[in-house]
């Protein structure tokens, strides 16, 4: 068995373990590497039971929202936290460990919002965070993962049609993560997968939508193309419950 990488934004962190979800997902797949969106917490409001982890945190300075850990059984080379970049690094959003072969980002995208206010920041983040990937590119491969707030084709949402143009399923974002297709990065689990429908990661806690798994492909492992001979499969764990969102994987020989 190779290695295996697992994102998963748990939409509160507490709020998951306190179901015992997060517990039973760690022992059933025991993921060598777990990167996490969407903490909603700050330093000291949980103690985690992970016993062969170390655990990174990026806490955002607003409490309960957003905020990104890595819990990694090998020890980084190192770990740096943000973008450097100031308007970007108040909310906790990324995570980069550095291994011998690659880095790791873990990334929590910001959401354009339902009244699309946040989408011409979203627009300047998605540059930023493409160019951020590049630079780190320029030394060693990259693997990112996470919330990316978007849906890039439509056999990736239950419902495209009347979806298009919503927060998540807009021209421009989809047009920003075609740049990062057209960048030389791999969408892993359509790279295996390319015709599968109905893989979703994330469904609405309205309509009864994860029963009817009428969902969306919005978390995702990215991978430098020069990593692919190494990756071996990719994976959405859709049975894992706890958060809004399921966990999605990445398999590496």
């Amino acid at each position: 068995m190779g290695l295996k990488l697992v994102s998963w934004n748990v939409n509160g962190l507490r709020a998951c373990v306190s179901k015992g979800c997060f517990q039973e997902f760690m022992e059933k797949e025991n993921p060598d590497v777990i990167c996490l969106q969407e903490t909603k917490l700050q330093e000291g409001q949980i103690e985690m039971d992970l016993p062969g982890y170390k655990e990174y945190w990026n806490y955002a300075e607003k409490k309960g929202y957003s905020g990104t850990a890595i819990f990694t059984k090998e020890e980084p080379i190192s770990v740096t936290y943000g973008l450097g970049i100031e308007e970007h690094d108040h909310e906790g959003r990324v995570i980069t460990a550095e291994y011998k072969d690659y880095y790791l980002v873990t990334v929590y995208v910001p959401n354009a919002k339902e009244d699309l206010s946040r989408l011409e920041y979203r627009q300047v983040w998605e540059d930023d965070f493409l160019a951020y990937i590049k630079k780190l590119e320029e030394k060693k491969p990259v693997i990112y993962c996470g919330d990316l707030n978007v849906a890039h084709k439509e056999i990736d949402l239950k419902n495209p049609k009347p979806n298009r143009g919503h927060a998540g399923f807009t021209d421009e974002e989809r047009a920003k993560f075609d740049n990062v297709v057209n960048s030389g990065l791999v969408d892993t689990f359509r790279h295996f997968y390319p015709d599968l429908e109905g893989a979703y990661s994330w469904w609405s806690y309205r309509f009864n939508s994860r029963a009817k798994n009428a969902g969306w492909r919005i978390d995702y492992f990215v991978v430098s193309e020069s990593l692919m001979p190494k990756v071996e499969d990719a994976k959405i764990y859709s049975e894992a419950l706890g958060s809004d969102h399921c966990p999605v994987g990445l398999i590496l020989k």
